[in-house]
Formats: structure tokens, sequence, C-alpha cells
């Protein structure tokens, strides 16, 4: 039976579409019906297949089976999103099974949707649509962000780094903090709380003289961002921007770092009453009341952000 395009078909018509997937039967199923809607289909049989046709031709959405012979369709989508050369295109797994724990890897693997066999084509078509065009608006927050020089780095689940602008990765594969293109254990636990914690309330991570601070996260990556953890250059630049003096604006420097009155008290060597003294001063000079406008007004002075 002849393939219907579907109702006021989505504006798929530009899209490039990659189905990997051992079942000829499937492929054949899929790539007919998104071909009806006007897409370009490639098919690949294997897990190597795909992952050589995806480095050569840059699909817009890769549609993946998660359970083949050989290399399965997780370990595929964890290399095609491996850095450096990591595929932007969002991988939706096509599986025969829905239990959670199945949901869940392929998620951690980098994957940012499912779709149970047998599949729905117009289902199907609705989510890359929806997959694609969030890619799309990524790919061009990630290009202004390249542009504008900010260093920003995204890591899966897992600790792998997904992407990054190339100056934080730089900075990265610099020091300890990076293993194989993945965060050190240290740094992999640091990630791991930032999952279920309110943004609000997440603390920089530091080590050396590199600090990574929580952005967010988008299609399960979770932003950080990358600045150098110089206390001196920036506790300067505290003080001239807001008139403070040498120590105030070391006490503002740690509290944009989302320390507490105790945690700053302890690192300037101070007790909680001068802090406490300090503050005062600085929200009077600021002309702020309460702590986290003064963190917010701070880091702003700091990354123009």
């Amino acid at each position: 039976m002849p393939h219907e395009a579907a109702p006021n078909p989505p504006s798929t018509g530009r899209f490039i579409a990659l189905a990997i997937d051992d079942a000829p039967e499937t492929l054949g199923l899929v790539s007919a019906a998104l071909e009806d809607n006007g897409m370009t289909v490639l098919v690949a049989r294997s897990g190597e297949e795909g992952i050589a046709l995806a480095q050569r031709v840059q699909p817009d959405v890769i549609l993946m089976d998660a359970m083949m012979p050989g290399l399965d369709g997780f370990e595929t989508c964890r290399r095609l999103k491996a850095a450096p050369a990591s595929s932007s295109a969002p991988v939706i797994f096509m599986t025969g099974m829905s239990d959670s724990e199945h949901i869940l890897k392929g998620l951690q693997a980098g994957g940012v949707d499912y779709i149970t066999k047998p599949v729905v084509i117009e289902e199907l078509l609705a989510r890359i649509t929806t997959h694609v065009l969030n890619a799309r608006a990524i790919q061009s927050a990630r290009a202004a962000l390249q542009y504008a020089g900010q260093n920003v780095v995204a890591f899966a689940l897992d600790g792998r780094v997904s992407w990054g602008t190339p100056n934080a990765v730089e900075r990265l594969t610099e020091t300890s903090l990076l293993e194989n293109s993945a965060a050190s254990p240290a740094l992999l636990v640091w990630l791991a709380q930032l999952v279920s914690q309110p943004m609000s309330t997440a603390q920089p991570f530091s080590e050396g003289r590199q600090c990574l601070v929580y952005l967010g996260q988008v299609q399960g990556e979770i932003v950080v961002r990358v600045k150098e953890n110089d206390a001196g250059s920036e506790d300067e630049r505290l003080a001239r921007i807001f008139g403070l003096t040498a120590r105030e604006a070391q006490v503002l420097l740690w509290l944009s770092h989302g320390k507490t009155n105790r945690d700053i008290a302890e690192i300037l060597t101070l007790s909680a009453r001068t802090v406490n003294k300090h503050l005062e001063q600085i929200f009077h000079k600021m002309g702020v009341d309460n702590r986290t406008s003064a963190a917010v007004m701070a880091d702003r002075a700091l990354h123009g952000a």
C-alpha cells in the first residue's frame, strides 16, 4: 500500500534524515514515508556505516534503532556525540521497548527522544520537525556565543563534552578537569549534582585557576561557563566599578561565586560578624538590599552577561 503524505505536513522539505537500522523493512517503511513528505533520506544498516555517513553528510536528524548487532544504537549515539567532531543532529531512537531503563539509556547516550515500533509516521514527522528546529536554534545560539568570544562548554549526562566554544574546550583540556574529552571524577560528581538542583542554588566548581559556573540544561546537556578563578584581578575590577575597599571587593567576589557568609569568613579568615558588616557596606554602595542582587550585579560587571 503506498504511503500517503501526512495532511498539512510540516516544513520538512529541506531536512536530511539519516536512518540507522539493521532491519530492511523498517528502513524501507521509514525512508519511503519521509521521502513522500519531502525529506531526503539516507539509510545505514549498521552503527559503523551510520557514523561514516553522518561524518560525510552531516544530516539534520538521525533516526536510530536502539538494538542492533555489533555496535548497538546507544554506543553508536555516544560515538556520534563524542567531542571534538560531535554531530549536532538530534538523535531520535526507534525501539520496540518502552521501559524506562532503555529510555534513560538512550537519553544518557545523547539522544533527545524516542519513538516506539511500529513507527507512527505522523508522530515521527512531528517529532522530527520539533527537534530539528530546536537544534537549529541551538546551533545559532552556539555560533553567537563563539562569535562573542564566550567560554561555554556543554556536557552530556555521562560527563562527555558534547560541545564547547574552542577557547573553553582548550582551557579545560590543558587542566586535569578533562580526561579523553570527558569530565574528571571530581568534576563528574559536581555535574551529577546539577541534574536535580535549581540553578539558583548551584555552587561553582573551582580547581586551580579554572572556575566552572552552571548556566542550565539544554536538550539534556549541562551547560557551564569557564572562567579564570583569579580573585586578584577580578576583585580589583569590582573595587573600581562599585567604589569598594579591597576587602569589600573580595567579599563581593566570593559572594558572586555563590559562597555563603560562613564560607567567605573561612576563605578570607574573617569572623562572620565582620563579613556581615562588609556586606552592609557593599549593599549600600551598590544600591541594593540583598545578596542575590549584589551577586547578579557583580557577575554582570565581570562577565557582561
